[in-house]
């Protein structure tokens, strides 16, 4: 299992819309090839920036089947104006426990 770890910042004054609009979103993460679930964090000691955290049983799976998706779109559609700067993204792996 892989953890692909977006960090998102929001556009001030937008973060319960947001919020809102990742709810709604969630159905096309679970509904993914190979996707384990998603959850969104805030970071406390910044306001307008975000976790999205969604485990996937490989990269590929995130990269190639959700990203290629129609639902991919979608999730773009729904978040993607409230971004202040493009998300960063990135993938990890349990190395230990």
């Amino acid at each position: 299992m892989v953890l692909e770890m977006a960090h998102i910042e929001v556009l001030p004054g937008t973060n319960e819309a947001f919020e809102s609009k990742v709810k709604e979103a969630l159905p096309l993460f679970a509904r993914a090839k190979g996707c384990g679930g998603a959850q969104l964090h805030r970071i406390v000691e910044h306001e307008a920036r975000y976790v999205l955290i969604v485990r996937w049983e490989t990269v590929e799976d995130h990269m190639v089947h959700f990203r290629e998706s129609d639902d991919f779109q979608v999730w773009r559609g729904l978040v993607g104006s409230f971004f202040a700067k493009p998300p960063e993204v990135v993938h990890t792996e349990v190395r230990v426990e």
